[in-house]
């Protein structure tokens, strides 16, 4: 059996992002135990505000069609989700809408793995914004949506100067996050 195949990106574009440390760190932890990692950045799929009126003008972004590839030639999705107002960010959310108005080939999220963390400078560690993520993922979009998730708090200290997690439940949340999704894509690859 191959090993899985994992996309990891974050819900921000931002330099500096906690949430794209976050990311490196999933893509780094992952690559060690043999999956094969596709890391992205968002910032290299620009896509304008999702419009309905602007779809049946235009149809689908090129990048959108290009991001739909990626989820579907990847059995598991690892994604750091950046809290804004309790929710997810506006970019993260117009890439999830517009892959999903890309009609074929493949299923982007029926039939993935998806893994979900965030990093926040606050006390709460991104979980108001998991949360609304997980029922995006799950409920807007049909996906299987691991339980397990890690909340990364005081993001702005968190993270060593090798990139790890410096806090030992955080670190120890994140291996059992990588952990359970790489069971869990590689249950689906024998099947």
């Amino acid at each position: 059996m191959r090993n899985p195949k994992i996309l990891v990106l974050s819900g921000s574009a931002r330099a500096g992002s906690h949430n794209s440390k976050l990311t490196a760190l999933a893509a780094k932890k992952l690559a060690i135990l043999d999956a094969q990692v596709t890391q992205i950045s968002l910032k290299d799929y620009p896509l304008p505000i999702y419009d309905g009126d602007l779809e049946s003008a235009d149809g689908v972004p090129e990048n959108a069609k290009k991001l739909k590839k990626l989820f579907v030639e990847h059995d598991g999705v690892f994604i750091a989700c950046p809290e804004y107002n309790a929710g997810i960010t506006p970019l993260l959310k117009n890439t999830l809408d517009w892959i999903s108005r890309v009609k074929d080939p493949g299923e982007a999220y029926r039939s993935k793995i998806f893994a979900i963390g965030a990093a926040s400078p606050g006390g709460f560690g991104g979980m108001r914004g998991l949360m609304g993520m997980r029922t995006i993922l799950e409920v807007g979009l049909g996906a299987m949506v691991l339980p397990q998730m890690v909340s990364v708090a005081k993001a702005g200290s968190a993270f060593d100067e090798r990139g790890d997690l410096a806090d030992e439940r955080a670190s120890a949340n994140m291996d059992k996050l990588i952990d359970a999704l790489l069971r869990a894509t590689r249950i689906e690859l024998s099947h």
